[in-house]
């Protein structure tokens, strides 16, 4: 069966209900996860309605498969022109998730890898249950490119800074172990068991009085109407880097490089 076969037969995202909390699996396992426009729709749709659900209180995001949460975007599919944003609501950003802003408590459950785009992903995340096999990390810049997807700006604010600079310089993973040790994730279970983690987490979250924590999240992120006033400048400066990065021949040469399997040539041009 072929690609687009597979996506046709199967839903792009998976919903599920446990209790007072609602399960959302990316589900293109065959593909690593990584996000296509079909994706960033279900997703987002997902999302929003968990939402306007008076009786959803926690939601959980997790990857299909045990050995890759999110891979990304979808490089295949960027390649074929395709849209990877939600085509009504391309406000709400990669994968329909990193600039939708919800009042429910938002729990990334990573079962494997989370790069690039995974991992912004986990950093859009309230709290984070990660495997033991799991990795971070923002390897934009090996491909002529930045985390546009809030990484760069949003690892700054939750690791300590040069800790989050190495990162986001040398492009290179941070194990599970490492993660929880600078404050990335929350806690780090055994491989299998992520999902169950993350909902028992959620489970603590939703013992108490909904309205109040939903309140609570509000405040703290200083969100209002759904939106974060403090992060959209920080939106603002990623999309006029990325336009003008966009432009260069390293931006060209970088995902040049990787079709071919070969080191990239930089020019700084």
């Amino acid at each position: 069966m072929n690609e687009s076969a597979t996506d046709v037969a199967s839903p792009a995202a998976l919903v599920e209900r446990r209790g007072n909390v609602a399960l959302i699996t990316i589900n293109r396992p065959e593909a690593r996860n990584a996000v296509n426009g079909a994706v960033s729709t279900a997703v987002g749709d997902a999302l929003s309605a968990a939402q306007a659900d008076p009786d959803v209180w926690a939601v959980v995001i997790t990857g299909a498969g045990d050995k890759s949460f999110c891979a990304g975007a979808d490089l295949k599919a960027i390649s074929r022109g395709e849209n990877l944003f939600h085509d009504e609501h391309p406000e709400w950003g990669f994968a329909g998730y990193v600039h939708h802003f919800v009042d429910k408590p938002t729990i990334a459950a990573v079962n494997g890898t989370a790069l690039g785009g995974g991992s912004e992903l986990a950093l859009a995340s309230d709290l984070v249950v990660a495997c033991e096999s799991a990795s971070f990390g923002l390897p934009e810049v090996k491909r002529g490119l930045i985390a546009g997807a809030g990484g760069v700006f949003r690892i700054v604010e939750q690791l300590p800074r040069k800790v989050a600079l190495e990162l986001v310089f040398t492009g290179e993973p941070m194990a599970a172990a490492d993660a929880l040790r600078w404050g990335l994730i929350n806690e780090v279970v055994p491989d299998g068991a992520v999902v169950e983690a993350a909902i028992a987490l959620a489970e603590r979250i939703t013992v108490n009085a909904p309205l109040s924590v939903q309140a609570s999240k509000r405040l703290a992120y200083g969100a209002d109407g759904g939106i974060i006033a403090d992060e959209e400048p920080k939106w603002e400066r990623t999309t006029r880097e990325f336009t003008e990065l966009l432009k260069s021949e390293d931006a060209k040469e970088g995902p040049r490089a990787f079709a071919e399997k070969r080191r990239p040539v930089w020019t700084a041009r």
